[in-house]
């Protein structure tokens, strides 16, 4: 393991999306951090609709949130300057520096990189000031040719700020090989030159099938071959896009419910799902299974229903009902054996009676919720983004969370607030609802059920319901995550040449 001397800086590019840059980065960041060496994450713009709240309030991406607690650092604004998150196919909300900045489309956005390359460069330029080793993450791929003019994010940003790079390849897709020697040789000379090292991952198998191929590989394009990484089961890192929900390696793979699972939960696949990270701490219960539904015929009998975050509720909530999920939602509650239901942000918002939106936020007009609930959204201009702490009303049960809307929920006669939340200069703040009687729950706060005794009595309550045992899992969810981090970073240390590696990053040193 390299020692607390090292200083530097490297980029983790991949060959495509979902080719293992994130999970890549939050090893390098843990190895490094178990080695005594201050190490942050970093990505200039990142394009997600999984996001979370740092300390001071600033929204950033969900995989450096992750990256910097894998590092063992708390998150800063500075990891991620830029983050997109579309609003429809065509669109996308621009967040610089933790705050919206404007709607663009492609074309606007990419009118507007130059205005943006100095915030970027700048907080990085922070960040390496602060820290021993930051590790860059690409996005897509280094070789789109058409996106390399204005390049905030790839092997441009490494170029201006003087930092090496190695790439990552999927050999889980196939074409390994080809994806490697293609994506160096499209690169213009400048940014070949950057490139130094690249890694294979997701290796199912005996690695040495692989034969002379890597060494080859290395000969032809002039560039170290790092090594192999086998593939992972279980240790997904939390994920930047939908891309990672067809992972294996994830809860969320479309797979059959295990029959070994008590719990049957069928979560509502938006189209523009945010934040399904929130589901996480369910799917590492060992007693639940969890599952997407797309269409009222997935449905079936769940003990219950999750409706998820979602970038853009009306629209995800009309596609609700062209897939006639809220009928087949509507027969199960009135079955003899009616599922509970959670709704978390947007899918809280999609509960109540109304989706009020008189300032064009999402839509011309708003929409009428599902009337499950006596609450009333209203959209407004201002963006909330904050972490929040309270407890369950019911129980006192600690919870906590983070808030990343633009509705502001509003409680009618009846509703029965979940949670209450401290609040400066005032007494506890009521959040959510809870129809006990009914087992319909909402909140607005993300992360609720990775507070373990919430997760745990929210479970035990749905399970005594449906007349099924439920015993909540051993391991703490924080401890669970860590584990999976770990278990990155020790195939990084078993599996990949550290020592070039460690000289790779130390080219990369501020001068």
């Amino acid at each position: 393991m390299t020692g607390r001397d090292l200083r530097g800086a490297v980029m983790v590019c991949g060959t495509a999306s979902n080719s293992g840059k994130s999970l890549l980065v939050a090893g390098l960041c843990r190895l490094l951090a178990r080695g005594g060496v201050s190490v942050a994450p970093f990505k200039g713009q990142n394009m997600s609709l999984n996001s979370v709240v740092t300390k001071d309030g600033a929204e950033i991406g969900r995989a450096q949130g992750a990256q910097a607690e894998a590092a063992g650092v708390e998150s800063d604004v500075t990891m991620n300057p830029i983050l997109l998150k579309p609003t429809t196919d065509r669109r996308s909300q621009v967040v610089v520096m933790g705050r919206p900045w404007r709607v663009l489309d492609a074309v606007g956005y990419h009118a507007a990189k130059p205005e943006l390359r100095g915030v970027v460069l700048e907080a990085l330029a922070a960040l390496r000031a602060r820290f021993d080793v930051v590790v860059l993450e690409g996005a897509g791929s280094p070789a789109e040719i058409n996106l390399l003019e204005g390049d905030l994010v790839n092997l441009g940003l490494a170029d201006a700020a003087g930092i090496p790079a190695v790439v990552v390849g999927d050999i889980d897709r196939g074409g390994v090989f080809a994806h490697l020697f293609g994506t160096v040789e499209l690169l213009p000379a400048p940014l070949r030159a950057r490139v130094r090292g690249f890694v294979i991952n997701k290796l199912r198998g005996d690695p040495a099938l692989l034969g002379g191929g890597p060494a080859e590989l290395s000969a032809r394009i002039g560039v170290a071959a790092l090594g192999v990484i086998p593939w992972l089961e279980g240790v997904a890192i939390d994920a930047e896009d939908s891309l990672a929900l067809s992972s294996d390696s994830s809860w969320l793979a479309e797979r059959d419910l295990d029959e070994s699972a008590t719990l049957d939960v069928a979560v509502v696949r938006f189209p523009r799902v945010s934040n399904f990270t929130d589901l996480d701490a369910l799917g590492a219960e060992p007693g639940v299974g969890v599952r997407w539904v797309e269409h009222r015929g997935q449905l079936g009998a769940p003990d219950a229903v999750v409706l998820p975050g979602t970038k853009s509720t009306v629209a995800d909530l009309a596609w609700l009902r062209a897939r006639r999920l809220d009928v087949a939602l509507a027969a199960a509650l009135a079955s003899s054996r009616p599922p509970a239901v959670l709704g978390i942000c947007g899918g809280l918002q999609m509960l109540g009676r109304r989706i009020e939106d008189p300032l064009g936020v999402e839509s011309a007009s708003g929409a009428e919720g599902l009337g499950l609930v006596e609450v009333v959204t209203r959209f407004g201009e201002e963006k909330r983004t904050a972490r929040r702490l309270g407890t369950e009303r019911s129980s006192g049960l600690a919870v906590s969370g983070y808030e990343i809307h633009h509705g502001v929920v509003e409680a009618g006669a009846g509703a029965d607030p979940w949670f209450d939340l401290e609040a400066e200069g005032t007494g506890p703040e009521p959040e959510g609802v809870a129809d006990r009687a009914r087992a319909i729950y909402g909140t607005t706060l993300h992360g609720v059920l990775e507070n373990d005794g919430l997760r745990a009595a929210w479970l035990t309550s749905v399970a005594a319901r449906r007349g099924k045992p439920f015993v909540p899992g051993p391991v703490p969810f924080a401890e669970v995550r860590r584990r999976r981090v770990d278990v990155v970073a020790d195939a990084l240390a078993a599996h990949l040449d550290l020592d070039t590696l460690w000289r790779i990053v130390a080219e990369g040193v501020t001068s």
